[in-house]
């Protein structure tokens, strides 16, 4: 039987079933990127273990950056010595997930694949 966690998890499956959560902290990181920089920036984020995706988005950010870490050490770690040194950010904003809302994920747990 399948259940859904409150928290952002990865499954382990033995045997068919969900039988263990490994919990994961994600991350979306807002950034500030001097004009001249953004491609280059967002490449060089990219290439970082840890960072699952990076978007140029429009409005207030030029970069919006996923991290998926094991504990908020791991992104502590990731977000202030790695990424914040990256020449060209010029402020960062740091939103911890609590859940996961995805119709992608509930479809394909739930698919018997017809």
């Amino acid at each position: 039987m399948f259940r859904l966690s409150t928290h952002p998890f990865i499954p382990s499956h033995q045997e068919g079933r969900l039988d263990k959560e490994v919990l994961m902290v994600t991350a979306l990181v807002l950034l500030n990127v001097s004009r001249d920089r953004v491609n280059e920036v967002a490449e060089e984020l990219a290439e970082m273990k840890g960072i699952s995706e990076v978007y140029s988005v429009a409005g207030r950010y030029d970069l919006a950056v996923v991290i998926r870490a094991r504990d908020n050490d791991q992104l502590a770690d990731l977000v202030t010595f790695h990424m914040l040194k990256v020449k060209g950010i010029l402020a960062s904003e740091t939103l911890i997930a609590f859940r996961v809302h995805s119709r992608h994920d509930l479809e394909g747990m739930f698919s018997i694949g017809m």
